[in-house]
């Protein structure tokens, strides 16, 4: 028996290490394992899944800001000119981030739920955009501040007011010399600029339409009764109006400097 035993543990060694011990009656019985030197225990399977949940979740980014306090340029004048349709600003668009801007952003944050910063921050403009319209070119240069076109080659001779209707601005040019530039404003569909080459026939400084019973000051007539004038409308209404035909100018000190200089007979261009 001692024999046999042990040339049975030999032959585990050299197997499966495992071998089925007989009982009294010379059956095998149950397997019996054995561990041999050097060698490892059986691996358990890896979980997975990590062991334990995170404990904190993570933290959302900070809505990014856009704009704030300071900030000039195109982006700003289109801001304001939405902040104008939801009535949160009535002034400009200027196209500088000024306390006005900044108390009206502040203000529609508010009304909305969202952090009172005053800084137009990603999430404040997506909100102001959903309830908004695209504005058009002359509601973000509501009250001015558009570049001027280049002058019209009829421009570049002599003593002109050279007037373009697409950036709608006067240039007083002199020999092709620009010499004072100004924001302006023309008549209505129902009441049209006329366009063409005409001359100043005739400046009127206090004069007073007779026809609309309306000032015209430091007016210089160029074509019938249109002529270029100061406005205080297009002063405070900007381009949300428009003349009866006339060129209306915004900036007083500017015509009144221009109403000294220009003669008749001087050259009057209104283009395209």
């Amino acid at each position: 028996m001692g024999r046999w035993f042990a040339a049975l543990l030999a032959l585990a060694a050299l197997s499966a290490c495992t071998v089925r011990a007989a009982d009294g009656d010379g059956k095998q019985g149950s397997p019996v394992r054995i561990e041999l030197p050097g060698s490892s225990p059986p691996a358990t399977p890896k979980d997975d899944k990590p062991s334990s949940a995170p404990t904190e979740k993570e933290t959302e980014p900070a809505p990014q800001v856009l704009w704030s306090r300071g900030d000039t340029g195109r982006d700003v004048r289109e801001l304001q000119a939405r902040l104008r349709q939801v009535a949160w600003l009535f002034d400009g668009p200027t196209g500088s981030y000024d306390e006005l801007t900044e108390r009206a952003v502040e203000g529609f944050q508010g009304k909305r739920g969202l952090p009172k910063t005053g800084e137009t921050d990603t999430v404040t403009w997506q909100r102001l955009l959903r309830m908004t319209r695209e504005p058009g070119k002359w509601d973000v240069y509501l009250m001015g501040g558009q570049q001027a076109d280049a002058p019209d080659p009829r421009c570049l001779t002599g003593r002109v007011l050279c007037i373009s209707k697409s950036s709608r601005t006067l240039r007083w040019m002199i020999d092709g010399r620009t010499v004072t530039t100004v924001e302006v404003r023309f008549g209505s569909q129902y009441t049209p600029t006329r366009e063409g080459v005409f001359s100043v026939y005739w400046k009127s400084r206090h004069h007073v339409s007779t026809l609309y019973d309306s000032p015209m000051p430091y007016a210089m007539f160029f074509s019938g009764g249109q002529a270029v004038h100061y406005s205080s409308d297009f002063a405070a209404q900007g381009y949300a109006g428009a003349s009866h035909g006339c060129v209306n100018v915004r900036d007083e000190a500017a015509i009144a400097d221009l109403f000294t200089q220009v003669r008749n007979g001087d050259k009057v261009v209104v283009h395209w």
